[in-house]
This record gives structure tokens, C-alpha cells and sequence, in this order.
């Protein structure tokens, strides 16, 4: 079976752009819904809820790419990831700083208080924080003098998104039809990936 054609530079670059714009629709409906007063009765909770969704979806689209280009061959798909990781940061950015801002008014001691006293907000806050390395590590140049050492850092991606689902469980409380969704999709793109650990692993030769 011959490997599909690769895109050209023009169709990378109209592929991005519909990429942006469609990471970009999320916020674009806020704002909407802000200016026409569609945020419901607590706006605060609606905006935070819906970026932390967001983010959640971004990670999950981002962990996707790879099975998605060996099972179908198209090395190109490579080329979004990047894109998808960072727009999964940016919308924790505006995760988090509703938090810190809408919320808690940046105030450090509430903030404080609600990392050490409430679980959710101690496991969202974590993988935030894991997640700024990534963020800043994302470029090419960031790749090359990292070496070895930028896969194993990225490799946090699967904690970061196991973190994000149980951030979001906790946080739903009883209706866990959502969080359950998102915790499936996970484990099916963790699984799909042991195969090619375990292969790697055995490959190894075993050392005392």
C-alpha cells in the first residue's frame, strides 16, 4: 500500500490557520456570550468550566495525534501537535487566571487555602504547574538542546491529562457523565500506546 503524498507548504499552512480558527472558537463564544448577557446566572463559574473543558479537550486532541498518524500513515498530522499543546496551555492560562482573578480576587492566602483544602483545586493546580514546562519547552530550538532529556520532560503529558480528568471528577461531583467521557478517552490513547512501550522496554537489555 503506497504512504499518502505529504502536504505541500500551501495546504500546511491553510490546514493551521482552520486549526487556529477552530481552537480559537471557544473563546470567541465567550466573548459572544458575554457582550449578549448568555453566560447564565453565574458567569464566573460558566467561563471557568468552559476553559477548563477546553483544556481538557486540547490535551486529549494533542495525545491523539500520534495514534491517529500510525494508524493511518499521515506523517503530516505531526505538524499540529505543537499547535494543539499550546492552545491546550492557553486555555488553562484562562483557566486559571478566572480563578485567581474572578474567583479568589488574587488573594494569595484564599488561594493558598484552597490548594491545601480542597482536592480539586490542589490537582488542577498541579498539573497546571507541570504544564508550564511544556509550554515553555515547545519549540524547536527548546527540542534540539534538550536532546533526549525534551521527550522524557513531555512524556509528563499523560500525567498532566490524568490530573485534568480527576481535577474534573472531583469537581462535577454527581453527574460524572462528562468527566467519565473524558476518562475513557484517555485510557483508550494510554492503551493504544502500550504495545509500542512494551516492545521498546523488551528491546532493552536487562541490566542489574
Amino acid at each position: 500500500m503506497p504512504l499518502p503524498a505529504p502536504l505541500s507548504r500551501r495546504q500546511v499552512f491553510w490546514c493551521k490557520a482552520l486549526l487556529w480558527l477552530l481552537c480559537l472558537t471557544p473563546l470567541a463564544r465567550l466573548i459572544f456570550l458575554g457582550l449578549t448577557g448568555g453566560l447564565g446566572a453565574n458567569p464566573i463559574e460558566f467561563i471557568t468550566r468552559s476553559t477548563g473543558t477546553w483544556t481538557l479537550v486540547g490535551l486529549l486532541a494533542t495525545l491523539s495525534v500520534t495514534p491517529l498518524r500510525r494508524m493511518t500513515g499521515l506523517n503530516w498530522l505531526v505538524r499540529f501537535r505543537r499547535l494543539l499543546g499550546l492552545f491546550a496551555f492557553f486555555y488553562a492560562c484562562l483557566h486559571f487566571t478566572t480563578y485567581i482573578w474572578l474567583d479568589q480576587f488574587f488573594d494569595p492566602a484564599g488561594i493558598a487555602r484552597d490548594i491545601l483544602k480542597r482536592p480539586f483545586i490542589t490537582v488542577g493546580f498541579t498539573a497546571f504547574i507541570l504544564l508550564v514546562p511544556l509550554a515553555a519547552t515547545s519549540s524547536q530550538r527548546m527540542m534540539k538542546k534538550l536532546g533526549s532529556d525534551w521527550q522524557r520532560l513531555h512524556r509528563l503529558i499523560y500525567l498532566i491529562a490524568g490530573l485534568g480528568v480527576v481535577h474534573y471528577w472531583w469537581l462535577v461531583k454527581k453527574d460524572i457523565t462528562q468527566p467519565l467521557i473524558y476518562a475513557c478517552v484517555l485510557v483508550v490513547l494510554l492503551a493504544v500506546r502500550l504495545p509500542r512501550l512494551a516492545a521498546r522496554a523488551g528491546a532493552k537489555p536487562f541490566r542489574n
